[in-house]
């Protein structure tokens, strides 16, 4: 019996009109049947991420209806949002002209089974109310400048995984970054230009980031990053590696010597520990980090 599920159940999903998409812990995509292939744009060789997918899928006027003109900006957002939950489903236009039914189911692996169903045919009552409710939520959980999560999305995003930690003794450290004299480059070239350091910092603060993880705006020039399940040794590579990127980003186009940096503190949960905890320990390992020179991480335990 179950060895003709294994045959039967690939089947059925690839004659299936249902768009059927699988994408690994990593956010790669994994596979995808024909009806979702025709609508976007995939490479199934295992070097397309679902980030990617989008890019081209906008860039050749299929898949998802995206109205925007930046389309980076458009992706962070959606990024913050993506496998955060176990289970999630949305509405989405398609460059086609179609309505689709969107679900997001989220293995304890990481591996995410999307399923998306035509309801074009459905009745479109209180369709425009939904939709403003759905902007108006996204724009609630958005950073308007840096479009990754603002404070109160990404306090509910480390609340949930601190009760997922004590739950099944999983581990969770916590950075948080503060861009070294900010002040001085909104004071020395503009707040524009300091807006497109923010903005150039929270898009490699992002791109460090596994589907798993998150990371958020706090405010001002001070951001947060959430890294479950992994070990100290880990958590440290990654900061230490974003620090690195940092000193080499070209924020401002226009002045290509300038540079910037940041400071960091993490720590790692404690049994019982509550977020209040844990943020007020990893600012007083960023506080360390600042009076020992900045441009540094500093790890307490």
């Amino acid at each position: 019996m179950n060895q003709e599920l294994h045959t039967v159940l690939p089947e059925l999903a690839h004659q299936s009109e249902l768009l059927i998409a699988m994408f690994d812990q990593h956010d790669i995509l994994r596979y995808a049947n024909p009806a979702f292939q025709e609508v976007f744009a995939v490479r199934l060789d295992g070097s397309m991420s679902w980030s990617a997918m989008v890019f081209e899928s906008y860039t050749t006027q299929r898949g998802v209806a995206i109205k925007t003109d930046n389309i980076e900006q458009w992706i962070a957002s959606a990024y913050s949002r993506r496998g955060k939950l176990p289970f999630r489903a949305f509405e989405s236009d398609l460059t086609d002209g179609r309505w689709i039914w969107m679900t997001e189911t989220v293995q304890e692996n990481g591996w995410m089974m999307c399923i998306a169903s035509d309801i074009t045919h459905l009745r479109q009552d209180g369709r425009e109310l939904r939709q403003a409710r759905d902007q108006a939520l996204r724009a609630a959980q958005t950073d308007m400048l840096t479009s990754i999560s603002n404070r109160r999305h990404i306090s509910q995003i480390i609340q949930q995984a601190i009760q997922d930690m004590h739950q099944k003794s999983m581990s969770l450290h916590v950075a948080l970054f503060d861009l070294d004299h900010f002040k001085n480059v909104n004071d020395s070239f503009g707040h524009a230009a300091g807006d497109l350091v923010l903005i150039s910092f929270s898009r490699r603060l992002q791109a460090c980031t596994r589907r798993d993880d998150a990371c958020g705006r706090l405010g001002g020039e001070e951001f947060i990053l959430c890294l479950p399940q992994l070990t100290t040794a880990q958590a440290v590579q990654v900061v230490e590696r974003l620090l690195e990127d940092v000193r080499h980003d070209m924020a401002l186009p226009d002045m290509p010597d300038f540079r910037y940096t940041t400071s960091a503190g993490l720590v790692q949960l404690r049994a019982g520990e509550t977020l209040e905890q844990v943020i007020d320990r990893a600012d007083h390992a960023l506080y360390q980090a600042k009076e020992h020179g900045r441009n540094r991480l500093v790890w307490l335990d």
